[in-house]
């Protein structure tokens, strides 16, 4: 019987959900889904100090905007909760016990203070900090001295001092650690709470993950945590280390390069799948380079295989074209629902809710140019604010001229007097003004144009003219030429 595929996402509530955790969960969720396995969600909170709950609250629901739905973990119980580490204590205190008692980890008493100066010795001569190992072979009258002073332990495991420990990279190979390089490594804190390789063990093992797919940050932990399976003999799972998202410049990805948070692009209103599906891209790619995914299709042609071993350059910009790419492929329909409770959180709700029926119209007009949900706000903000302001580039350029006021009234008298009031009708009679005035059509368009929305730009002038409605566009070339009267 073939073994079932478990894999795990494991974020630790210190932040916001990172866009490289995000990837990271992604990759888990495809191979998980590829192979009909589980995916398995994991709470790593054992940082007192750092973890929020609000924290944990906000990951999952960045997980389930993206889609990403687990199998188990919190809200999905399963046979191997709790799925918090800070539920999971008295689990890693047991296991740290038995490697005492199995003389395969010992308790330690260095401060800090101590610590660093032995850093800092080993840096001197040009070596890799690492401890010395001086509570190792503590006699038991030292260690009794040690507690009456009231010196704290924690637990240290015994690293063996000489040979080599491999890790098998699905996608790097085989890749060695000298085990003198290592040095005995905590695993329980002297609060008694787990060090970070002490607890993916035990929590790995006790929740039968058969595979783990992990950031290459975690490559260096990795032999570490091959120790502990051996000296707990428990089975270690596979391991795919994933590279690194990067900035354009080559670095770490952070904020300067873009914004890091998956929550900034959901309340920018970036389409979640539009995401997912550029994070899909970074580091992984199909033989013919395909860009565009839907869900079923993503999974089915999902495999480690195809990970690449350099490093993701994240490009905001590329996202940003990808995600307009989305929206103009949807029905105006399907759009206007998405936008409405997107625009309901900016200043004009009072506005939107009143001109519903208007809203696919605006919508269809505007889906060519615009890339993300916030530039709806700024691009179609003249439809429903009646008092807009004016670009000043704009009059400067195109209205402050002495025939402007004439030409206005003209077209205000002519637009009055329009039966009936459609796209045709209007460009007909905007073209024949422009001859009856030796104008260029743009001549006439222009002012028009900024008459209506403020703007040079903008959607077609004919067909936002007809949105507005025969009464508005009256009433906001009467707004201009007031404009242009006080000024």
């Amino acid at each position: 019987m073939k073994e079932e595929v478990r894999v795990r996402f494991a974020p630790s509530p210190t932040g916001e959900l990172h866009i490289g955790g995000a990837r990271t969960a992604l990759f888990n969720w495809l191979f998980a889904r590829h192979n009909e396995g589980k995916l398995i969600l994991r709470i790593e909170d054992t940082d007192v100090v750092r973890s929020r709950e609000s924290f944990s609250k906000s990951a999952m629901d960045s997980l389930r905007w993206l889609g990403l739905d687990w199998d188990e973990g919190p809200g999905n119980e399963g046979d191997y909760g709790p799925y918090f580490q800070s539920q999971r204590l008295s689990i890693y205190q047991k296991y740290a016990g038995k490697l005492i008692e199995e003389k395969k980890a010992y308790l330690c008493y260095c401060t800090q203070e101590e610590l660093e100066e032995s850093n800092r010795k080993m840096r001197a001569k040009n070596e890799l900090p690492r401890y010395d190992g001086r509570c190792r072979t503590l006699s038991r009258t030292q260690i009794e001295n040690l507690e009456e002073k009231g010196r704290l332990s924690s637990i240290r495991f015994k690293v063996p001092e000489k040979g080599i420990t491999y890790v098998e990279d699905l996608l790097r190979g085989r890749v060695s650690f000298a085990n003198e390089m290592m040095g005995d490594f905590i695993i329980l804190k002297s609060n008694k709470t787990p060090a970070f390789n002490f607890a993916n063990v035990i929590d790995d093992a006790l929740m039968r993950i058969t595979c783990v797919i992990r950031g290459d940050d975690h490559l260096s932990n990795t032999p570490r945590q091959i120790l502990l399976y051996k000296a707990l003999n428990f089975e270690n799972p596979q391991y795919v280390h994933i590279p690194m998202i990067l900035g354009k410049d080559g670095t770490k990805l952070s904020k300067r390069h873009a914004a890091t948070s998956v929550s900034f692009y959901r309340k920018k209103g970036y389409l979640p799948w539009a995401l997912v599906n550029y994070l899909a891209l970074l580091g992984w790619s199909t033989a013919d380079s395909q860009q565009f995914f839907e869900k079923e299709e993503l999974i089915e042609k999902f495999s480690l295989e195809k990970i690449g071993k350099s490093a993701a350059i994240f490009d905001s910009q590329k996202l940003e074209w990808m995600n307009g790419e989305y929206i103009r492929r949807m029905k105006p329909e399907v759009l206007t629902d998405l936008l409405i409770p997107y625009l309901k959180k900016t200043s004009l709700v009072e506005q939107i809710l009143a001109t519903p029926k208007k809203m696919t119209e605006i919508v269809r007009l505007e889906q060519e140019r615009i890339k993300i949900f916030s530039d709806f706000f700024e691009e179609a903000e003249f439809f429903f604010e009646k008092d807009f302001n004016y670009d000043s580039a704009a009059v400067d350029k195109k209205l402050k001229k002495d025939y402007i006021p004439l030409l206005l009234k003209e077209i205000r008298k002519r637009v009055e007097q329009l039966s009936p009031f459609s796209e045709e009708t209007l460009e007909d009679m905007a073209r024949n003004l422009s001859k009856d005035f030796s104008l260029t059509t743009g001549q006439v368009f222009h002012p028009l144009r900024i008459s209506l929305t403020g703007k040079m730009k903008g959607p077609g002038l004919f067909e936002l003219a007809v949105v507005l409605g025969k009464k508005e566009v009256l009433r906001r070339i009467d707004r201009t030429l007031q404009m242009l009267e006080n000024a």
